[in-house]
């Protein structure tokens, strides 16, 4: 019985032994688990603080800001003429004979025959006042004959004159034949006189004769007409058959080896354009003509237009540029430096015109005048805003006054 019972104490003293170390395996793993949840209790909100920082930062791309040059311009569309062109016309009227060049043929002035009017005619009535020429200087040859020949009886009268007045004064002779002597005298004077009076008129009737022939003769060149410039022939206005009269063209020439490029401007900007000195960039047919200077501006303003032309040349233009083409015009009417900054920085805000700078790593709000904007660079007036200074050009529509910000990129 008491061996029985020594058992019984000792099972119960192990199973109470069992127990306390459960209790205290159990009592470890709570602390542990505690000791981890507190741990992962600890951690977390310097995560979300982090992940929040993270997240208030605006991404942005910049481009500092820099000194460009700008140029007001005024953008127009304008032609390009010949500077020299001939409306050639006959200058007499009459059938067309003739037409030997066609359009697109070279010509050489004074040297390219063109065209042919009643030359037929015209020839002949130019033989027929040579014929009249030739008879008039005869005539007047013959007057000059007669005129010789009665000197020469003038002569001798004179002396036989002379004689019997000397053998009048010392009564030798009788005074009807001194009389007879001075009237023989006195009547050759007389036929010297009217024979002088003939070649004078035989020589103006040469002299008209020979006019006459050098009309005929300038009527028969005019009507073979030659080019009077050197070009192409642009237009044929008329065929041989038609008949041609002065001041209707038969042909245009064109000298294509000078152009101008000609355009109308608004009268406001009339002041603005000085010859010389106002440049002009001009594109024709897709060919950069590069800058050129005007060289016209028309002194008066079209009235009802409120327009003005100006021109410039283009000597020796490429191939691709022809009379007629259309010109993209672009006048520069000022020039001048200044600090720019990319066109899409400008942002408009209640309180006006505004740019954001990056300044250690926060947006700035800086309120700025703008000016002359060029190539996507617009030039800033007035502004705090300071050369190679980081101005925000993408996501400043997401910017305010102080905003954190992460530069992404930097454009060029």
């Amino acid at each position: 019985m008491k061996s029985n019972r020594e058992n019984d104490g000792r099972a119960r003293g192990f199973r109470q032994m069992a127990r306390h170390a459960v209790g205290l395996i159990v009592i470890v793993v709570l602390a542990a688990i505690a000791g981890v949840l507190c741990g992962q209790a600890t951690a977390e909100p310097s995560s979300r603080e982090t992940k929040t920082i993270a997240s208030a930062q605006v991404p942005v791309m910049v481009t500092p800001a820099a000194t460009r040059q700008f140029e007001r311009t005024l953008v127009v569309q304008g032609n390009v003429e010949t500077k020299e062109f001939a409306m050639v016309s006959p200058r007499m009227g009459g059938t067309l004979e003739a037409i030997y060049v066609d359009e697109g043929d070279v010509v050489v002035a004074g040297r390219t025959k063109l065209f042919q009017t009643d030359a037929i005619n015209l020839e002949r009535n130019a033989q027929i006042k040579q014929h009249a020429t030739t008879v008039a200087e005869c005539s007047r040859r013959e007057a000059v004959a007669g005129l010789d020949k009665i000197d020469a009886d003038l002569y001798k009268a004179e002396l036989d004159f002379n004689r019997f007045k000397r053998l009048y004064d010392q009564n030798t002779v009788t005074a009807d034949a001194f009389e007879q002597q001075q009237s023989r005298y006195r009547q050759l004077q007389a036929a010297r006189n009217l024979a002088e009076a003939q070649v004078d008129l035989a020589t103006a009737k040469e002299n008209q004769s020979k006019a006459e022939l050098a009309i005929a003769q300038k009527e028969l060149a005019d009507a073979t007409a030659y080019a009077p410039i050197s070009g192409k022939i642009s237009q044929r206005l008329r065929e041989p058959g038609e008949m041609g009269s002065p001041g209707q063209p038969v042909l245009r020439i064109d000298d294509t080896s000078v152009l101008e490029v000609a355009a109308f401007l608004p009268a406001q900007n009339y002041g603005e354009i000085v010859p010389g000195q106002t440049s002009m960039r001009v594109r024709v047919s897709g060919v950069d003509l590069g800058s050129q200077v005007v060289t016209y501006k028309s002194p008066t303003i079209h009235p009802k237009l409120r327009t003005f032309e100006v021109k410039c040349l283009l000597k020796d233009p490429p191939a691709a540029v022809a009379p007629g083409a259309m010109a993209q015009i672009s006048v520069v009417l000022e020039t001048r430096q200044g600090l720019g900054i990319p066109s899409s920085a400008i942002q408009t805000r209640s309180n006006g015109t505004v740019v954001f700078v990056v300044r250690d790593g926060f947006a700035r709000q800086e309120a700025v005048t703008t000016g002359i904007e060029t190539g996507g660079w617009i030039e800033i007036l007035k502004g705090e805003v300071k050369e190679n200074e980081p101005v925000v050009t993408l996501g400043q529509n997401m910017l305010n006054e102080g905003a954190a910000v992460q530069v992404q990129q930097e454009e060029k």
